[in-house]
């Protein structure tokens, strides 16, 4: 398989078969997908830029599974088995890039429900 048929294959992907993949992708070599931590900007540096994209991950879907399932259809058009198989392999990413009102507004959204959200 050429790294362009990989690439393809990737593109057609569910959200949920790409939580899969890079799961197995961990277990298969030991490594993990968690962004390494950068040094910030040395002392004396002009502050560093606010930050204006954001990753929403789902850390837990909490006592109310079924109503953080319901959000997380409705806001990724998801069907039901999707969004059910995505909540109960929290953490998982919900949506990547997203800018920060937006961001700010999912974890409003799924923490009404009573899932907890990070935003990375």
């Amino acid at each position: 398989m050429t790294k362009d048929q990989i690439i393809e294959a990737v593109e057609k992907m569910t959200v949920i078969e790409l939580n899969g993949l890079v799961k197995a992708i961990e277990e298969k070599w030991g490594v993990s997908a968690a962004a390494v931590a950068v040094a910030g900007p040395a002392a004396g540096n002009a502050a560093a830029e606010e930050k204006t994209m954001f990753n929403v991950e789902l850390t837990s879907a909490g006592a109310q599974k079924s109503a953080v399932i319901k959000v997380v259809k409705e806001a990724l058009g998801l069907g039901l088995k999707e969004a059910k198989d995505l909540v109960e392999s929290a953490p998982a990413m919900l949506k990547a890039d997203v800018k920060k009102e937006d961001a700010e507004a999912w974890k409003k959204k799924i923490e009404d429900a009573g899932g907890k959200v990070t935003l990375k």
